[in-house]
């Protein structure tokens, strides 16, 4: 049975990870600290700052791997049918040759690739408030889609 302080302590490191929006890498950051100040202590503890941090090392590699497509498929359709001419001795970017149709496939990729992200950043707010949930009810959470990074 968990005392209230280890569940407290794993709730906070849950939703530690939320602030990400206010201070960038903060849902590395308070969730790592966290974790290791109770890690050795509590069992409980340990499990929950681990399924925190490898969830979010698994959001940054899906995000990676999403923004790693997603960029250069939008790249490749804006410029793939500019001169080189134009776009060295001449300033100013004109977009007359672009063909919607011919770029459909690319154009198509980076905008998928953009709504699973957006999928992802939104599933990610709400498993993080479920999780909270679930650790303060005193019950080990797993998240999903996670790729376990530290054991």
């Amino acid at each position: 049975m968990e005392s209230t302080t280890e569940k407290n302590i794993a709730t906070f490191t849950h939703l530690s990870s939320l602030t990400q929006y206010f201070i960038p890498f903060g849902n590395y950051i308070f969730p790592i600290i966290l974790w290791s100040t109770k890690k050795e202590e509590s069992e409980f503890v340990n499990h929950n700052g681990k399924q925190v941090l490898n969830f979010q090392l698994s959001l940054l590699l899906y995000s990676l791997v999403l923004l790693m497509i997603a960029i250069p498929s939008f790249l490749i359709s804006i410029f793939k049918d500019m001169s080189l001419n134009a776009l060295m001795n001449n300033h100013d970017f004109e977009f007359s040759n672009f063909n919607f149709e011919a770029n459909i496939g690319f154009l198509t990729v980076g905008i998928v690739c953009l709504t699973i992200f957006g999928l992802l950043k939104i599933a990610e707010f709400f498993l993080i408030i479920y999780a909270a949930i679930k650790t303060s009810n005193g019950e080990n959470f797993s998240y999903p889609i996670t790729i376990p990074f530290i054991k």
